[in-house]
């Protein structure tokens, strides 16, 4: 094999980004603003700072302005993990016997073990700038909540997490890791909000969502004084902080002289996608470049490949302001997937306009599948991955055999999230031949869309 690109491309400290970059600037067809729930009239600053931090909603609402600057205390806070190095997948590149090069995008070297990290600290710290005495937030795998009370135990913020009940229990070692940094950990839904016992008694037994957990969240927020409610993904104040990692990304592929072909990453709520390709479809949106860009979702929760897109509330107890998005509905309560990160019912506005416009493509993976692609990554990479960054593993594997019938060696580059050894429940499901793909019905899906806002 050749040795000219190293197995891992380290950048220096001085090379990591100084700004994060808002791709929305260089859209020509912006994401459809916010609505104000009460009034299905475009939300303002006044509107949104009451859940928010006033200079987040203020990130929330630019879509003009291209580059923000990262305050030195946090730029200070990333050089403890990052830059975070790009690796070439050689290994795996050989098992696969395919010309494809290919490279991941490793975001787990953190005690958070993910890419939440990055998000979280910049928000604990416009909180702590604010003068709160905490923040409120939800989680669904447990990455971000993980993340936050990580940030928030740095800037002594209180912490309150309210995890998505399925999580709770599949993934009792990483609630541990939060409560070890101090915050408090609610299975959701819980009896202790109006929202929670709502819809506990709408949905008895219900394993719960990351919609649900949301509304659990901004009502804890709203209620409490010195207390704003915080999110790790599908807003694009988190995609434009998550920008770092396409930001690094690019820079070591432009430092070895390497053209990306593809870029594949995982998507939820779109934080990882979204933040691995702004640069890159900043650069397709400006014509300077082209790339073949892929999401890829669990088929269990299906919202680019099979929802609507259209005006939906972003929580189950539609409290929160409503975005157009590809959803499946605030109501739309998936399967019990083990890829906990992934059960949102909606996407990214950004991403959901990129793919609405043609930039992005969408594909849908089970979870079997996706837990195959991540054995045969660990066995050769030296990686547990994450379940979320295991469905870009798996496309990313499809591309590289799809190069080895056509002979082509195209550049492959996806989006490592996170590591996976808090998931080994997974694990065990898969190992012991018990893991299921539930995949929802059209008739589900249409019931659900049939209960969207008339906008």
């Amino acid at each position: 094999m050749s040795m000219e690109i190293p197995y891992k491309i380290y950048l220096e400290e001085k090379e990591m980004p100084a700004q994060w970059y808002n791709v929305r600037a260089d859209m020509k067809n912006k994401p459809a603003p916010l609505l104000n729930p009460g009034t299905m009239k475009p939300i303002t600053l006044d509107e949104l700072t009451p859940v928010f931090c006033e200079e987040l909603a203020r990130q929330e609402l630019d879509d003009t302005t291209p580059y923000i600057d990262i305050p030195e205390e946090i730029r200070n806070f990333y050089k403890m993990y990052r830059p975070s190095p790009l690796t070439r997948a050689y290994c795996l590149e050989k098992a696969l016997d395919t010309p494809a090069h290919i490279y991941y995008k490793f975001e787990g070297n953190n005690t958070s073990g993910s890419h939440k990290l990055n998000s979280a600290i910049a928000q604990a710290y416009y909180a702590k700038q604010e003068g709160l005495k905490g923040v409120t937030t939800e989680t669904g795998a447990g990455q971000w909540g993980t993340a936050l009370s990580m940030a928030c135990s740095y800037f002594d913020l209180d912490c309150q997490v309210y995890m998505v009940k399925v999580s709770y229990e599949q993934k009792p070692f990483r609630r541990e890791v939060m409560r070890t940094y101090g915050a408090k950990v609610t299975p959701s839904p819980s009896m202790d909000t109006n929202v929670g016992r709502k819809i506990n008694e709408e949905f008895p037994g219900t394993t719960g969502s990351l919609g649900c957990a949301i509304s659990e969240a901004v009502e804890a927020a709203t209620t409490q004084d010195g207390y704003r409610y915080v999110l790790g993904s599908v807003l694009s104040q988190v995609l434009l902080h998550q920008s770092i990692i396409g930001l690094e990304t690019k820079t070591a592929l432009d430092k070895y002289g390497i053209k990306a072909d593809m870029i594949i990453g995982c998507a939820g709520g779109g934080s990882n996608l979204g933040g691995l390709i702004s640069p890159f479809a900043g650069e397709i949106l400006r014509g300077e470049a082209d790339y073949q860009i892929i999401a890829v979702e669990p088929a269990s929760c299906p919202s680019l490949t099979r929802g609507s897109y259209r005006y939906d509330f972003c929580d189950t107890g539609k409290v929160c302001p409503l975005a157009k998005m590809y959803t499946l509905g605030s109501g739309f309560i998936p399967s019990a997937n083990h890829a906990g990160g992934l059960r949102y019912h909606g996407m990214s506005s950004v991403v959901s306009q990129l793919y609405e416009d043609g930039y992005v493509e969408a594909r849908s993976v089970g979870q079997t599948d996706v837990f195959q692609a991540a054995q045969q990554f660990a066995k050769v990479e030296g990686i547990l991955p994450a379940p979320e960054s295991s469905h870009a593993i798996r496309v990313a594997i499809d591309e590289a055999l799809k190069c080895k019938q056509t002979g082509e060696a195209k550049n492959i580059v996806f989006g490592l999230t996170g590591t996976g050894y808090f998931d080994m429940v997974a694990y065990q499901k898969f190992n012991d031949g018990d893991m299921t793909d539930y995949i929802p019905t059209d008739a589900e899906i249409e019931s659900s869309l049939a209960k969207l806002p008339t906008i």
